[in-house]
């Protein structure tokens, strides 16, 4: 029975591990065209017209890139201060109540998450946030290009807030999950010494708990590098390349939400795949990125300090 039952759980390993091969082969395999007319010039050109079939990934990498890292700017410290109320701070009556209101946010399709930012966000943003934006920042040197530009309410700045809503029910409920495991001898201790519940948080907890907050800051990062629908409302999708947060930009997600379904021609579906085939390397690398660098965490635990 045991030997039935490791060969089963090692079956369903490879199992997983050759559907992730099998969709790498099959997105390599079907952008050939583009692989072999534009090699690796394609990462690095913003120009993209079905009509002349010239086609560059620059853009969209851009827009993924900008828009996720705005929303992990957002959603890390946001997230991290929710868990630490819910763990730390929160009276009991309230914990339940706020957690679950927390987790409900997760519940949420990315598409209502979109059209509440371009029906509701977007135009308050326009009215209210963005030109504050751009009299405050926008004159400043090298730092005010970021802030230059009309007030839409769509467009990079935009992208990345709604989807630092979208992360922070994860990272948040992973967070509070690991600070819950904290043992309760450890912040006593400290509390008893003359800590403070910051000092508890920054020494105690969050050292204890490392692993397990950069996993959820992945689980987060993952998702915003992924997200499709609400960017697609909220980003503006337009191919063109801007310095300015407020300009309209575009992800890879939503390039190919736009656009596979109308793709005219062969080389227009190959880009497109190509795109799909960059996301998909993109998230590879990120994984395994915090993968060496959990395992480097590892590696100092038991360390003196």
């Amino acid at each position: 029975m045991d030997t039935l039952f490791k060969n089963l759980t090692r079956f369903f390993a490879f199992f997983v591990l050759a559907i992730l091969v099998a969709i790498l082969l099959s997105l390599v395999y079907h952008s050939q065209l583009t692989l072999s007319k534009f090699g690796f010039g394609f990462l690095f050109v913003d120009e993209w017209d079905p009509v002349k079939e010239e086609f560059g990934a620059l853009v969209p990498i851009y827009g993924t890139l900008v828009s996720s890292a705005i929303a992990m700017i957002i959603g890390i410290p946001v997230s991290f201060g929710i868990a630490l109320f819910l763990t730390e701070l929160s009276p009991n009556w309230l914990k339940r109540p706020l957690g679950t209101a927390i987790e409900m946010l997760a519940a949420i399709p990315s598409i209502i998450y979109g059209m509440w930012g371009l029906f509701v966000f977007a135009p308050l943003f326009a009215d209210y946030v963005q030109p504050a934006l751009i009299k405050t920042f926008g004159a400043l040197p090298i730092f005010g290009m970021l802030f230059k530009g009309p007030a839409m309410g769509i467009g990079m700045l935009t992208a990345g807030i709604i989807l630092a809503i979208m992360v922070i029910p994860f990272i948040t409920a992973i967070m509070r999950d690991v600070f819950e495991l904290v043992p309760p001898m450890l912040k006593e201790s400290a509390y008893g010494l003359g800590a403070t519940t910051w000092e508890v948080a920054w020494k105690i907890v969050l050292p204890y708990t490392k692993i397990g907050v950069v996993g959820g800051i992945m689980l987060g990062l993952g998702r915003a590098l992924g997200e499709t629908m609400a960017v697609t409302f909220v980003i503006g999708n337009a191919h063109r390349l801007s310095t300015s947060l407020l300009a309209p930009g575009n992800s890879i997600a939503s390039s190919l939400s736009n656009e596979f379904t109308e793709a005219v021609g062969d080389l227009h579906s190959s880009a497109l795949i190509e795109l799909g085939l960059i996301l998909f390397l993109i998230t590879t690398i990120v994984l395994a990125l915090s993968k060496l660098l959990l395992q480097q965490l590892a590696k100092q635990e038991g360390r003196k300090t």
